[in-house]
């Protein structure tokens, strides 16, 4: 499904370089849950963030469903994006003007999807997560478990091939954050490919690829399942 080769990435400061990600090499088949984890400042965000086309590194070379990443335009890249991959973000980024129910039908105009179609798949995912009285409510108006929820709603409603989560249950509590693992797990039984990043030791077993990062590169990789 998607391939990284000697990817690198660095922040220049005179002339000493900082890696934030150091010779990545890493190959997703489709229908896999990879988890990614490692301390603070080991480059998780940043991986996530090149696999999921928001962030482009400074040598390497990426393969998603067939495509050369790197090679593409602008324009092409975001169709990609917004055709297969949804991602959680951590810190949410809902669009602040815009309601619960709003922010939810937004991936749905950009793929053009009829009016009728798209009420029943808004409606849908308001109900699986429980948020239906919230539908008319601002981003400012949610609790952050809230917020992280309609973040997670969002990212599905598209049915995307593979969902990028970066700690998609940081913000919840144990009982909400459990459902959605759950959610994740039969997406994935389903087909859905997974790649998450999270702290969670819990979380992680989840997954049946565990990729351990440290100081920007690929430690080890566990083999959970």
């Amino acid at each position: 499904m998607l391939s990284l080769s000697k990817i690198y990435k660095w922040v220049s400061q005179g002339i000493h370089r900082t890696f934030l990600l150091k010779d990545i090499n890493l190959e997703v088949q489709e229908g896999e849950f990879i988890t990614i984890m490692g301390p603070s400042g080991a480059g998780k965000s940043t991986l996530l963030n090149v696999i999921g086309m928001l962030d482009t590194p400074d040598e390497g070379s990426y393969t998603f469903m067939g495509e050369d990443v790197f090679s593409l335009k602008e324009k092409q890249r975001a169709q990609l994006f917004k055709k297969h991959i949804g991602f959680v973000f951590q810190a949410y980024h809902l669009i602040d003007d815009l309601t619960v129910y709003e922010n939810l039908e937004t991936p749905l105009l950009y793929q053009n999807v009829k009016s009728a179609e798209r009420k029943a798949m808004v409606a849908d995912m308001l109900d699986r997560f429980r948020i239906v009285a919230k539908k008319d409510l601002f981003p400012s108006q949610l609790s952050g478990g809230q917020q992280q929820l309609t973040g997670i709603a969002r990212a599905l409603i598209i049915k995307p091939g593979i969902i990028l989560a970066d700690e998609p249950t940081g913000n919840l509590n144990s009982k909400q954050g459990g459902e959605i693992m759950d959610i994740f797990k039969q997406l994935n039984a389903e087909g859905v490919t997974i790649i998450q990043v999270t702290h969670s030791e819990k979380n992680a077993a989840y997954g049946n690829r565990i990729i351990h990062l440290l100081d920007g590169g690929i430690q080890s990789i566990e083999e959970t399942r």
